[in-house]
């Protein structure tokens, strides 16, 4: 095992390094620069030609890539031009509030599908299962700025019974427990639309895991032993059938940490999605490149542990 996750170490290494050529080329390919981006009427070619210098835009690509590259292997992104900050230190100013609605919303879309999941193939082809279906495929086919909007009509405008937009409200000084308490409360639209999102296709993921695992000889086995229902579903059926979604998992990772743009947008939501939409507006090269190589590394580590944690639940497995 310890073996595997060395060699698994060793290899993202080139893969980061091509990862980190492919964004770089693409960036250099996009049209425009931020001095182009933010330039006024009013601005001298001198004055642009001297910007471009400082931000070192003048320089041939390869120069500018080698000596990016240079500077993320000591750990240091860069500054952002827009914010005029270290990419690192705006990615940790953001990318909790992305957290909390995300990790909110992972934790509740697994345990709906789990629970809607294993009981609609319980009771396969059932009223039951057919409502959940109906559900599902609304869930999975209504665009998600639909979604938002519409909840944002029904509970924040028609009933008021919670806030339209942002993280907390406006002039509050709330600490403590009250601060709280305004942010969840201004999460629970966000949060319910994510869910909404991501349980559709949960669902159908686990009732269809579910289906292979319950036709197995050893469920059969088990209920000819005459063991309650409720524990050959529970106990071995669902056990086995949660292995396969441990694959999951790896990509929730990078998920937690890159944000919703267009549900952040909607909801005023000040979140790491937010603010890497209005970089790629601004041509904000330094923040562009650096939270996608973070997310790209979250990515890699994530897949990781799922092989690892895959390789742990499952017996049959063995890491070499």
């Amino acid at each position: 095992m310890k073996q595997y996750i060395i060699r698994r170490l060793l290899q993202m290494i080139p893969t980061m390094i091509g990862i980190s050529i492919v964004v770089f080329a693409i960036s250099a390919m996009v049209p425009g620069d931020y001095i182009t981006a933010k330039q006024s009427p009013n601005m001298t070619q001198e004055k642009i030609d001297h910007l471009r210098s400082v931000y070192g835009l003048d320089q041939p690509e390869y120069l500018r890539y080698f000596t990016w590259a240079g500077n993320m292997i000591t750990g240091n992104m860069g500054d952002s031009f827009q914010h005029q900050k270290p990419v690192t230190e705006v990615i940790s100013s953001y990318v909790w509030n992305s957290f909390v609605i995300a990790f909110a919303s992972l934790v509740l879309s697994w345990m709906i599908a789990i629970v809607t999941g294993v009981f609609s193939a319980k009771f396969q082809y059932s009223l039951f299962d057919r409502i959940i279906t109906m559900i599902v495929f609304i869930c999975m086919s209504l665009p998600s700025f639909f979604i938002g909007l519409l909840l944002v009509k029904v509970f924040a405008l028609n009933l008021g019974i919670l806030p339209v937009s942002g993280m907390t409200t406006a002039g509050s000084t709330a600490t403590g427990l009250d601060y709280v308490l305004d942010v969840a409360k201004h999460s629970v639209l966000p949060v319910a639309v994510l869910t909404m999102i991501s349980t559709g296709s949960l669902t159908r993921y686990f009732r269809t895991s579910m289906l292979e695992v319950i036709r197995q000889d050893y469920i059969r086995t088990a209920r000819a032993k005459g063991l309650k229902e409720r524990t050959v579903i529970f106990k071995h059926a669902l056990r086995n059938a949660m292995i396969p979604a441990i694959t999951l998992l790896g990509f929730e990772l990078p998920a937690l940490f890159g944000g919703a743009m267009i549900l952040e947008q909607i909801f005023v939501w000040p979140g790491i999605g937010h603010i890497y939409l209005g970089s790629i507006n601004m041509r904000d090269y330094p923040f562009m490149l650096g939270f996608t190589v973070f997310i790209a590394g979250l990515t890699l580590i994530g897949n990781l542990i799922s092989d690892v944690l895959y390789g742990i639940a499952d017996p049959r497995i063995r890491l070499k």
